[in-house]
């Protein structure tokens, strides 16, 4: 590689006009020795570079130089049919899949054509698979389930299963870390298992173009565990209707979203979150929670019965440090800036 290892780091240069190492960030990733125990930085030059990427081997930073001029994107969708007959499914519907632990990422856009929701179903941008997985200052932008925070569900319920690379793996547990990021999409488009921080982002609702309503969330997080969700000082904004987004439903029995100094905008629903046809589940087992949010979709006079308002001293255990990095995961290794008393 053009670059070269130094301090004990490999790095990759990708261009489209083929001045880098790799002209394709598949072939970047794949340049990467299997055993390296180091880290590789592959630094991606501006450019749109339509492939469907996987990334299975840990320690891999993606840097950008701009996440708006910086576009990994791909177009496939649960109800696209492969040349066998059989449909794709959401979990191969990935434009980007990432299983490598350590995985960090910075200025790249995560995007999923296929567009909207009703017409062309699920359809992931980003399926993050990896433990200690950050994101600084990248976009993710799609429909339906634009983000998965991985592990899977243990079981899913549907007769074809998960069907995508991970549906026979061992469960692993996941923590994530978003930062001053843009998710944007409209139904349930931040999904899944993992304990997952979004911090300082901007979580942007489409307009839908029909009757329903959204959700910009839809957490399964595993039985026993304390934090789902955290959503510290994001700003929640959209093209949407007034009053036509949940905050969240729950995609398991145990969903845990929590929104703690947020601004939420008009297209907020009053009742705040879904209950999914889960009357008990919502009143027993779910934990949704809000506190010290501000704006027009923060009035917490409409909300559901069984939505939550932490108090002071409850918010206090809701820090980056806490949830992600009270077993052993080191900030400094993430490169997490953490402000004062996080």
């Amino acid at each position: 590689m053009g670059d070269g290892q130094t301090d004990g780091i490999l790095h990759i240069t990708v261009a489209p006009d083929g001045s880098g190492d790799c002209r394709a960030v598949q072939d970047a990733v794949d340049a990467v020795p299997k055993d390296y125990a180091g880290r590789t930085v592959i630094h991606i030059r501006p450019g749109i570079y339509r492939q469907k990427v996987k990334i299975e081997k840990p320690r891999i930073s993606l840097e950008g130089e701009d996440a708006e001029s910086t576009v990994m994107t791909w177009n496939d969708s649960a109800g696209k049919m492969f040349s066998d007959g059989e449909k794709c499914g959401t979990f191969r519907s990935y434009s980007t899949y990432i299983s490598g632990d350590g995985f960090t990422a910075e200025n790249i856009t995560f995007e999923n054509t296929a567009g909207k929701e009703h017409v062309a179903g699920q359809a992931l941008a980003a399926s993050v698979m990896a433990d200690r997985a950050f994101f600084r200052g990248c976009r993710f932008l799609g429909c339906q389930d634009t983000l998965f925070t991985g592990p899977l569900p243990p079981a899913s319920g549907l007769p074809d299963g998960f069907r995508g690379p991970d549906e026979y793996r061992p469960r692993k547990d996941t923590r994530q870390y978003y930062e001053h990021c843009l998710i944007r999409g409209d139904v349930d488009f931040i999904f899944g298992s993992a304990t997952a921080v979004f911090s300082r982002c901007r979580i942007d609702a489409n307009e839908r173009e029909r009757d329903g309503n959204g959700y910009l969330t839809a957490a399964s997080t595993p039985k026993g565990k304390k934090y789902g969700y955290v959503f510290l000082d994001c700003d929640l904004t959209g093209r949407a209707r007034p009053g036509t987004y949940y905050l969240g439903r729950p995609w398991r029995d145990f969903a845990k979203t929590v929104y703690i100094r947020c601004h939420m905008g008009l297209h907020i629903r009053p009742e705040g979150f879904c209950d999914w046809h889960k009357p008990q589940a919502a009143a027993s087992t779910v934990f949704y929670a809000e506190y010290g949010c501000a704006g027009p979709g923060a009035r917490l006079a409409g909300r559901a019965p069984w939505v939550r308002r932490l108090t002071d001293e409850e918010a206090g255990h809701y820090t980056i440090r806490e949830i992600l990095f009270s077993d052993g995961w080191n900030p400094a290794d993430a490169g997490v800036w953490l402000p004062d008393g996080e």
